[in-house]
């Protein structure tokens, strides 16, 4: 049977500020990935949510961003290769320790917001992001942009000795080039689930994102991402697997099926 990983981002509540629906979406999806303390999270909510991944057997991954609380991590900011990887060993390491205190392994790594996006095509960025992983765990999966630039940038993986999967946004729109439409725009995030759904379903049965303008986009995709922050994202995880899995495709934690 075909199979595919459903991931949200989790763990992206502050103090006493919460964001986010952790705990009705986590019985939807296989893998979450949880903020480590820079755009959002604390020791607390890192501890909370890394517990409530294991008690619901779903795989945990780390959600690493720019220091950037004020802006949730969704602006562009100008560090040099040298800060940025440190950036991601500091905050790897801290949730990879909830995970050892929990006794589960940290599965895979999914840089956040302006990080994620800034890193598709950029050579010296996914190299840094890519070395930062290497050095603490080479069995953990670097989760980047399924597109065009899938190939050049898992090649850049594997001569830093670890592997990389794509990663595809049913809930966000698309432009002709397969990049992500900017919040910025209307119509960027996709809240009706009927829709998501049938198109997380061509994302994984067909290989296809229809962009904007129309155009079938052909992406390979491991793994597909709801966005927590998303005010239909318990309908749109719910659908979405439901969709996928009576069309014959499983939902399993990428690392069960790659």
């Amino acid at each position: 049977m075909k199979a595919i990983d459903l991931n949200c981002d989790m763990g992206e509540s502050y103090g006493a500020y919460t964001l986010g629906m952790d705990a009705e979406i986590i019985s939807y999806i296989s893998s979450a990935n949880i903020a480590c303390g820079f755009h959002a999270g604390d020791p607390l909510v890192m501890n909370r949510t890394v517990k409530l991944a294991v008690d619901n057997g779903v795989g945990i991954g780390a959600h690493p961003g720019f220091p950037d609380m004020m802006g949730f991590g969704r602006r562009n900011i100008d560090c040099s290769v040298d800060e940025i990887r440190n950036y991601l060993i500091y905050q790897i390491g801290a949730l990879q320790a909830f995970c050892t205190a929990h006794g589960v392994c940290l599965r895979h790594v999914k840089p956040h917001g302006a990080l994620y996006n800034m890193a598709v095509a950029n050579e010296p960025l996914i190299r840094a992001i890519a070395q930062a992983i290497s050095l603490i765990d080479k069995n953990l999966l670097m989760v980047a942009l399924a597109g065009k630039h899938a190939g050049r940038m898992a090649s850049i993986a594997r001569e830093e000795g670890i592997g990389m999967i794509f990663e595809a946004f049913p809930d966000r729109a698309y432009t002709p080039e397969g990049t992500l439409v900017s919040r910025k725009q209307p119509g960027a995030v996709i809240h009706d689930p009927d829709k998501a759904a049938e198109r997380a379903l061509r994302m994984a049965a067909e290989g296809v994102v229809i962009a904007v303008d129309g155009t079938r986009v052909p992406i390979s995709v491991d793994t597909l991402c709801v966005h927590g922050d998303n005010p239909s994202a318990v309908a749109l995880a719910g659908t979405i697997r439901n969709r996928l899995e009576a069309s014959g495709i499983a939902v399993a934690p990428v690392a069960a099926h790659r």
